[in-house]
């Protein structure tokens, strides 16, 4: 084994490895840094990736969820790349919003709806007052006691695209979108 890396360094070597090779789980790139002399615990692997933003999606031909970075893999604050990751992962995971009373529910591809709670806890939507994710459903409980319809229809524009929904990430949305 080597001499302990910094973060920075170890960090590095992850990027290289999520970008060279589809990787699917934790489990996986922690065997691929001790291939390469990096010691890691789950742990830190895991705060790794929450700081390079690496989420797990997917493949659209079926292929297994695999990590992947933002594009130009510049990590950003967490209050920065929040709302530009909430965006991707609507526009990338949500299949279907409906709403009822003060409730919205959100479908995903199976394995994806912990993701997508997780972003809008982050963002912290003023009309949101909290999440529960499963597998593939994740319910978003609206402040206003009637507003999980017009909830539901916000979620859905973001994921189309459209900051004017949220006026106040407008200028993060737009700078993130393609």
């Amino acid at each position: 084994m080597t001499a302990a890396l910094t973060r920075s360094a170890r960090q590095a070597r992850i990027v290289q490895l999520i970008e060279a090779q589809p990787v699917t789980s934790q489990t996986q790139l922690a065997a691929l840094l001790a291939e390469s002399g990096i010691e890691v615990t789950q742990a830190t692997l895991s705060r790794d990736l929450e700081e390079l933003g690496a989420v797990k999606l997917r493949g659209s031909d079926g292929a297994p969820a695999s990590y992947v970075l933002p594009p130009e893999n510049a990590p950003l604050r967490p209050a920065q790349a929040a709302p530009a990751r909430l965006t991707r992962l609507l526009a990338d995971l949500l299949t279907n919003a409906e709403g009822s009373a003060n409730l919205a529910v959100l479908r995903t591809p199976p394995g994806a709806a912990q993701f997508l709670a997780s972003a809008l806890d982050k963002v912290g939507l003023p009309d949101v007052l909290g999440t529960i994710a499963g597998d593939d459903t994740l319910l978003v409980v609206s402040r206003d006691p009637d507003g999980g319809p017009a909830l539901a229809d916000r979620l859905r524009a973001l994921a189309e695209r459209t900051p004017a929904v949220y006026p106040e990430l407008k200028t993060d949305l737009e700078e993130s979108s393609p």
